[in-house]
């Protein structure tokens, strides 16, 4: 069983981030007041039962260089946008991909991939290819231009 308190001090202590440091986890740990191995094993429950989603990274990409991102929007055929999804995904320069319902009539696009690079023309290459992957079972697709990072939060708990 969780200790309510424990959980909420976690909480409090890691919703901006982690620490930039050697040992993040046991920062937090001496925060809250555990040792680290206690930490660890609170956070690994948290994660079972779905109190934390992820632990995971969110770095700028504007500052590792990446200037040039569209969220490109694709109106795939239902039979076929898991599998055809599935593979743009797995692209190495597609950062997220995700099924959408469509809002017709105004929106017909339910494949959304974001996709990230140095240079415009490496944007409009990465763009060709997920248009050859796709293939004929893409009706249509727009880009959607980023004009600046927006700050990537969740849930806030003061």
């Amino acid at each position: 069983m969780l200790d309510p308190v424990l959980v909420k001090k976690v909480i409090a202590a890691t919703q901006n981030g982690l620490p930039i440091c050697d040992r993040p986890y046991r920062t937090i740990a001496e925060e809250v007041g555990v040792d680290e191995s206690e930490l660890l094993v609170t956070m690994g429950k948290m994660l079972d039962q779905g109190l934390i989603r992820r632990i995971g990274l969110v770095p700028n990409h504007y500052a590792l260089g990446y200037r040039y991102n569209l969220m490109t929007v694709w109106d795939v055929e239902d039979e076929h946008i898991l599998q055809l999804g599935q593979h743009v995904g797995d692209l190495d320069f597609v950062s997220h991909c995700y099924q959408r319902p469509r809002q017709e009539p105004d929106w017909n696009y339910n494949l959304f991939a974001m996709v990230h690079g140095r240079t415009e023309p490496e944007v409009e290459q990465q763009v060709q290819i997920i248009r050859e992957l796709l293939g004929s079972s893409c009706l249509a697709m727009t880009q959607l231009n980023s004009l600046k990072i927006l700050k990537k939060t969740g849930l806030r708990i003061r």
